[in-house]
């Protein structure tokens, strides 16, 4: 049978994939039009490498506390309501604090609110996967990533207009705008979509259980993630790619503006090229790779990001030839990784147990994640280059993770198969 396009697939994608991935754009936009200059949007308005590092730590710190509360509030508000309250919370509140910052405390402000965005990352995960088909959660997140990166073609725009205002009216603006887009993709969403049979049946279960009780719970849902190997691999390969990406989020745009020496305006440039490459890759070798099995796919990615940060601390200033070709590879193995291990995530966790189990990963993540905030600030502050070679351990690691858990997976499903064999 011949598989759909992915085209096909958007189009026939009913239900609450259908609501989660067609607003996304919503989202995407606004984000990829601020996110390249946010670093040095703060950098113009007075903090140092060392206090952005800090807002950093300080708000993944928080993001553990949301973390450990999100399955609960996930189960008991629902997955629909709480996505439309905790997205606007989390995304809206902080851009327009942002838009009026005057000083350290303001983008802290910001990037405390902004830390509930840990609740509706359960919630919203839960409304979209769970009563989806697994076969086609994949195609699913694909089209999640596709949305964004379309997104982030708008990103040189940003560009033009700092060349003409200058970088801080226009950032200004640009937050402005994205706290009224955001409001907008929670809205569109929660009318677009419907509440989960399990989110359903989770919150008639904790309707008479106060919060503290339903955490009590976690107790024997922690207990059986130690015992279930392919999990806790994959919460490893996600807690690398956390870390990582947060060095990249927030010391990318600082190495090449202040080491590398490209102009504040070129910036956009290179999200441009980044969505361009991921788009041709998940449209034209995601559709081969996710018919492996994802060992060999997911340990390639990763020693690929690993030559992506060599070529970006080995750049000479202003060698544009370095930094692109460091961008697509980055890119590349983005489109790599990240479908695949969403893909592992929702299918190595029990779905009775989807939001605290859930929960739980994230606040493991978040915990060892925190700290690294300050680490690669205090790294970028002696050398700008330094916390791309951090990455580049973490990288090491991912892949080191991706082959045990790959050979995890084979073992179990060739044990499955012989298990199964019918006896000669």
């Amino acid at each position: 049978m011949k598989t759909p396009s992915l085209v096909t697939f958007l189009k026939n994608l009913t239900g609450n994939p259908r609501g989660c991935v067609y607003p996304e754009p919503l989202w995407g936009i606004p984000y990829n039009l601020y996110s390249p200059y946010a670093s040095i949007y703060m950098v113009a308005i007075g903090l140092v490498d060392t206090q952005i590092g800090l807002i950093v730590s300080i708000s993944w710190a928080v993001q553990l506390v949301f973390a450990l509360f999100s399955g609960v509030i996930t189960d008991k508000l629902g997955r629909r309501m709480t996505t439309l309250a905790f997205d606007i919370l989390a995304w809206a509140v902080p851009a327009f604090i942002s838009a009026i910052a005057q000083n350290f405390w303001f983008f802290l402000a910001a990037g405390v609110v902004n830390s509930v965005w840990r609740v509706t990352q359960n919630s919203w995960t839960c409304l979209l996967v769970e009563d989806a088909d697994p076969n086609e959660i994949v195609d699913i997140y694909t089209w999640i990533y596709i949305a964004n990166q379309i997104s982030g073609f708008v990103a040189p725009l940003a560009g033009l207009v700092i060349s003409r205002y200058s970088l801080i009216p226009t950032v200004h603006g640009l937050y402005y705008m994205a706290a009224i887009m955001f409001t907008l993709k929670a809205i569109v969403t929660y009318l677009m979509t419907e509440e989960t049979e399990q989110g359903k049946i989770r919150m008639h279960e904790t309707r008479h259980e106060s919060m503290l009780h339903v955490l009590q719970g976690y107790k024997d849902v922690f207990a059986e993630l130690l015992h279930t190997p392919q999990t806790l691999y994959t919460a490893g390969i996600m807690l690398t790619i956390s870390i990582a990406y947060m060095v990249i989020n927030s010391f990318w745009p600082i190495l090449l503006t202040q080491k590398l020496m490209v102009p504040a305006a070129y910036l956009s440039i290179f999200p441009f090229i980044k969505s361009a490459v991921i788009l041709i890759f998940l449209f034209t070798v995601l559709p081969m790779i996710k018919r492996m099995h994802y060992r060999i796919p997911l340990v390639s990615g990763f020693f690929v990001y690993v030559i992506s940060q060599l070529l970006l601390i080995t750049s000479p200033a202003q060698n544009y030839y370095f930094i692109v070709l460091s961008v697509i590879l980055e890119a590349c193995s983005f489109a790599t990784v990240v479908p695949l291990l969403d893909q592992m995530m929702v299918l190595t966790i029990n779905v009775q147990e989807r939001a605290r189990i859930q929960s739980i990963m994230y606040v493991g993540i978040i915990l060892l994640t925190a700290p690294f905030g300050w680490i690669a600030g205090s790294l970028s502050e002696i050398n700008k280059t330094w916390p791309f070679i951090l990455n580049i351990l973490l990288f090491s690691i991912g892949a080191i993770l991706a082959a045990r858990a790959g050979s995890l997976s084979q073992k179990e499903k060739a044990r499955k198969h012989d298990s199964i064999a019918p006896a000669s």
